[in-house]
């Protein structure tokens, strides 16, 4: 392995990786991918895969950090992580046979690191397995080059080995590549800076014990990475793949379909996260929710989307973001073990995904990259409601629609439940900060407006 990669030559690889990519974008069906993780199931245990490179043995469920509960802080305004629920959760959870966590320092403003580190530090070190991530686009994004980054980075690595309690992190990946300019913003970071040298020389003294990356956006910096992939050698990326995205990726997405599937041509387990695309695969506009209900009465909705991506057999753990004990339990019992989807099953979620992108939806997964907004806007929880009355109806194109009063009228107080006043859209002064944090890619200040106008619309029954 090299120890050092050649600028020129990362962009000269980058080149053939996208011709190989135009050539390849035909798509990679589910049942001719080579198996790369075995699976072991027993009656009501957690099913497993074997991570090819390390022989880990990893649960298939994951468990997402990015939405521990919250309580209100008792010193003040604002909100704290709920340690007390978080742990047990994450006992809860490794009783029930998971053992991979992942989290980021940028993931509850800051905050999600050391309260994941406080939970897992009560078990066994050899009992979990901790993901972390290279967030070092901030640095970036506030104008810090080559040795500057470099020390920015390497403190922001140092900093969540001490968050998390540990001298070792099992899985570190390479954060949000394929956002901001592409290839450029992907080279500031990691290559012109050393950052990506120093993460392969950890992984070299075993401080790094799996290095990979999480890809958004761009796929062309998906195909650039790929084609270092002989001196680099991931060892495993995380995607988003869902039964929406798969085949029908709208927006800063790209078709899981050929990720997966550009993957498993290379023997790279995949981690999969957002499989329920930021929740909005729990609850369906309703004739869909209906018609799953009718297929399988017993399990909820949000079960199709996760037995979709746990079907695959190149899928090393689905990540889930589970803030309450519901929401854990019923994953659990979706992967404990897991039934994988027959063909009929498959061919269902694709017509439905059909469907669904006939749907004008906001491509928001609730990450909160966005936030803190500096004027206090509460730009998830917006979106949140939109996409959410969308779904139900309630979201009339004009005054003669069918249902236009009750769906005014659920619109408007579900509004004011969900989002404060002073939070609300209306607030949005346009300033932008938020737009270069955004995975999706999404013009939010245009998205603020536009459901503004609306609200005002409805509020003066002038739709």
């Amino acid at each position: 392995m090299k120890k050092n990669i050649d600028r020129r030559e990362f962009l000269k690889r980058f080149g053939l990786g996208a011709a190989a990519a135009a050539m390849a974008a035909a798509g990679c069906s589910r049942r001719s991918e080579s198996t790369t993780s075995a699976a072991e199931n027993g009656t009501g245990e957690m099913t497993y895969r074997t991570n090819p490179g390390s022989g880990d043995r990893v649960s298939l469920l994951g468990y997402g950090c990015m939405r521990w509960p919250m309580m209100p802080n008792p010193q003040g305004e604002g909100e704290i992580i709920d340690q007390e629920a978080v742990n047990e959760l994450v006992d809860y959870a490794i009783e029930h046979g998971v053992n991979y966590f992942d989290t980021a320092p940028p993931y509850l403003q800051g905050k999600s690191e050391e309260a994941t580190g406080l939970a897992l530090s009560r078990h066994p070190r050899d009992s979990y397995f901790i993901a972390t991530k290279m967030s070092n686009q901030s640095f970036a994004n506030a104008g810090l080059r080559g040795r500057e980054l470099y020390d920015a980075s390497v403190g922001m690595y140092r900093n969540s080995l001490e968050k998390l309690r540990t001298d070792y992190i099992d899985y570190y990946l390479l954060h949000n590549v394929g956002g901001g300019s592409g290839i450029p913003f992907l080279n500031e970071r990691f290559i012109d800076s050393g950052v990506l040298d120093f993460m392969l020389a950890e992984r070299q003294a075993g401080r790094i014990r799996n290095l990979g990356f999480s890809y958004h956006g761009d796929v062309a910096v998906f195909d650039a990475l790929l084609a270092m992939h002989d001196e680099v050698h991931w060892d495993f990326v995380q995607i988003q793949l869902n039964y929406a995205d798969y085949r029908h990726a709208s927006g800063s997405n790209f078709n899981a379909e050929y990720l997966y599937g550009e993957l498993t041509s290379r023997g790279i387990p995949a981690v999969i996260m957002e499989p329920l695309l930021g929740g909005r695969l729990a609850s369906l506009p309703e004739r869909l929710n209906d018609r799953l209900k009718a297929y399988s009465p017993t399990e909820s909705v949000a079960s199709w989307a996760f037995r979709f991506a746990g079907s695959f057999p190149g899928v090393l753990s689905v990540l889930s973001g589970m803030t309450y004990m519901e929401h854990l339990q019923d994953n659990l019992k979706t992967y404990s073990p897991l039934r994988q989807l027959t063909d009929e099953e498959f061919a269902l979620l694709e017509d439905t995904a059909t469907a669904m992108a006939e749907f004008p939806i906001i491509p928001c997964t609730t990450c909160a990259y966005c936030m803190p907004c500096p004027y206090g806007i509460n730009i998830p929880a917006i979106f949140s409601h939109y996409n959410k009355c969308l779904n139900e109806g309630n979201v009339p194109a004009t005054a003669q629609s069918p249902g236009y009063r009750e769906a005014r009228r659920a619109f408007l107080v579900g509004y004011d439940r969900s989002v404060p006043k002073l939070r609300q859209a209306a607030h949005c002064i346009g300033c932008g900060k938020c737009r270069r944090h955004c995975p999706q890619r999404i013009n939010i200040p245009a998205q603020m407006r536009r459901i503004d106008r609306y609200v005002e619309q409805l509020k003066q029954d002038k739709l």
